[in-house]
Parts: structure tokens; C-alpha cells; sequence
């Protein structure tokens, strides 16, 4: 028996693939967390099927924006859809509601017969339209509501999950930055962090992308220096990946890793010589997180340890902002 439900992901590359084999029958919602780029695969499928995009953005539209608003034609009151949901020149095209999850109630029921029966009132959209629906899930922190149970029936809800190779090959074929590239690259989990609890940059495929454009932008004026690397990547960014990116940026190994990553570094990541490497490892001192916590006074009791080996372990370890005597 399962112990909890099973969540099935697509990549974005995936789920482009299944709107162009579902949109035009079924409607579909993908979910994720923000900044994936959910908006833009819709919109390159929608392109690669030479389908125009018109969107509608949840969070500022109206019930009568879908159902549209009432006129009188003889002795009887019509309902006339706006012109998005059924353009004049009725051919298809592709119809895509962001931030479906953050409409108002009254919203959500209004699209129940749009997503089901592709209709509005009594109009019917052209044969072939598609309707292809976005937004985050509750646990992103981001403006979410209650989905009814009646809308998630009407839906194929495709939650999307983000593949590394996959954006960094988008990223080289967009021009993104090669430093950008290469810390993804070396940190691929800073490609997409948790949401923090309160209102700070955090990282995500899209910050990563705006980040690169800025130091672009910046660099094109001459203007880039490492405290505005920095600045930028703060402002944009994760604080902790802001500071190793401009740590790596300048070359600095003080910064470049996290404070547990160096803790489990083996003693040959310090490159610490043959002498003082074996002075520790006989003491039974084989990574960097067993060395810090030692005293001075106690690594000069390892058998052949000197004061020449004690300047070199404190001066290997000051390059990467550790001392001894640490308390972890």
C-alpha cells in the first residue's frame, strides 16, 4: 500500500511536448514553483504550431471579463463574450490563462465550461483552440487559492519540475552568460531554491537569466566591478548563492563554497604538502571538519608536527575563511 500520494513531474521540454499532443482536445494546467518558465513553453508551443497566444492573467480579471457582458438583441439578452475569448476572424489560435490558481472563485466557476467544453455561454470556440492554464502550487508561498474540485476535474494538471541540463542548454542557445553558465554548472541546486518565508530575491531559473542580462548590461558600460557583482546578484538571487557567485566571479576561495561543504572536504582539497598530510592523517585527522575542531597546542602534539607544519594548516585553512579550534 502507497504510503502517501505520488507526484509524477515533466520537464519543461515534456511538458511543451504534450500541450502540442493535448491542447487542442484537453485542457491542461501545469504547475510549478514561480520563475521555470512555465509562460514561455506555452508560448513556444503555441509558436511551433503557428497558433497565436492570447493570454488572460488570473489575479486581474473579472467573471464578466470571461463570461462576457449582457446585450440586448430583440426581446432577449445575449451574453457577448470579449473579443480575446472569441476573436472576429474565428480561427484558432491558443488561449492561455496564467496564474489560473490565484483567480477569485467567482473566476474559477466562470472558466468551468471554457475548460471542459471549450465554450462561453453559447458561443463555442473555434475548432482546434487551445486552452492551456499556469500557476504555483500553495506550498510556493506565492498568491494561491482553493482550486474547486469541479475545475481540477476539467483539467490535465501536469506539475513541472526544472531539469538542469535541459535550462543550461537553453541558457547557451539564449546567450545567457558563460559565468552564469558555469556556476549553475558547479552548483546545479542553486539553480532553483525553496521560496523564503519572507520577501527576498531568491534564486530560480528566471533570476539566474535576469542576473546575467544585468551584468550584461552593466559590463556593456564598463561599469562592472566585483562589489556591483555582488550588489547585483544580492539584489537577485538567493543571498547565499549571490555570495559565492560573486566569490567565484572574483576568484575568491574564501567564499566560493559553503561553510558544510568545506567541512567535508578531505585534507587534499586543502592541498596541504605530503609532510603535514601524513603528520595528520596518523593521527587519525582525514577531513577538514576533524581538523578545525583540534587546538594548536594539540597538533603540536602529533608526532612530527612543527611549528614550520602549523604555519602551513593555519595558512591553508585562513585561504578558505577557517581556523582552528572552531566549535561546530
Amino acid at each position: 500500500m502507497s504510503a502517501g500520494p505520488i507526484t509524477e513531474t515533466v520537464t519543461l521540454s515534456q511538458a511543451r511536448d504534450l500541450i502540442r499532443c493535448l491542447s487542442h482536445e484537453q485542457s491542461v494546467l501545469l504547475l510549478s514553483p514561480p520563475g521555470v518558465g512555465k509562460s514561455d513553453v506555452v508560448r513556444q508551443a503555441a509558436e511551433a504550431e503557428g497558433l497565436e497566444c492570447k493570454s488572460l492573467l488570473g489575479t486581474q480579471i473579472a467573471p464578466e471579463d470571461v463570461s462576457g457582458v449582457p446585450r440586448i438583441i430583440g426581446e432577449r439578452s445575449v451574453f457577448c463574450p470579449p473579443r480575446v475569448l472569441l476573436p472576429e476572424n474565428a480561427g484558432k489560435f491558443c488561449l492561455f490563462l496564467d496564474e489560473l490558481p490565484a483567480c477569485a472563485p467567482d473566476v474559477q466557476k466562470a472558466f468551468y465550461s471554457l475548460l471542459l467544453e471549450r465554450r462561453i455561454g453559447e458561443y463555442q470556440l473555434p475548432p482546434g483552440t487551445w486552452v492551456v492554464a499556469a500557476g504555483n502550487r500553495a506550498e510556493d508561498k506565492a498568491l494561491v487559492r482553493t482550486i474547486s474540485s469541479a475545475l481540477v476535474n476539467r483539467v490535465l494538471i501536469l506539475n513541472v519540475r526544472i531539469d538542469v541540463a535541459e535550462w543550461l542548454a537553453w541558457a547557451t542557445a539564449n546567450k545567457v552568460r558563460d559565468d552564469v553558465l558555469k556556476f549553475i554548472e558547479a552548483n546545479p541546486d542553486a539553480l532553483l531554491r525553496p521560496v523564503p518565508d519572507k520577501a527576498t530575491p531568491f534564486s530560480t531559473p528566471r533570476a539566474w537569466a535576469s542576473l546575467g542580462r544585468a551584468l550584461d548590461l552593466v559590463g556593456e558600460r564598463g561599469k562592472l566591478t566585483g562589489p556591483l557583482v555582488r550588489a547585483l546578484a544580492v539584489g537577485r538571487v538567493s543571498e547565499d548563492d549571490a555570495r559565492r557567485f560573486a566569490a567565484t566571479w572574483l576568484g575568491n576561495p574564501a567564499e566560493s563554497h559553503t561553510l558544510d561543504e568545506k567541512l567535508n572536504w578531505s585534507l587534499a582539497e586543502l592541498e596541504l604538502s605530503v609532510r603535514a598530510t601524513n603528520c595528520l592523517e596518523s593521527e587519525g585527522i582525514c577531513t577538514v571538519r576533524e581538523l578545525v575542531v583540534r587546538t594548536e597546542d594539540e597538533l603540536m602534539e602529533v608526532r612530527n608536527f612543527g611549528e614550520t607544519t602549523l604555519r602551513e594548516v593555519k595558512a591553508k585553512l585562513a585561504l578558505h575563511g577557517l581556523g582552528l579550534g572552531m566549535r561546530l
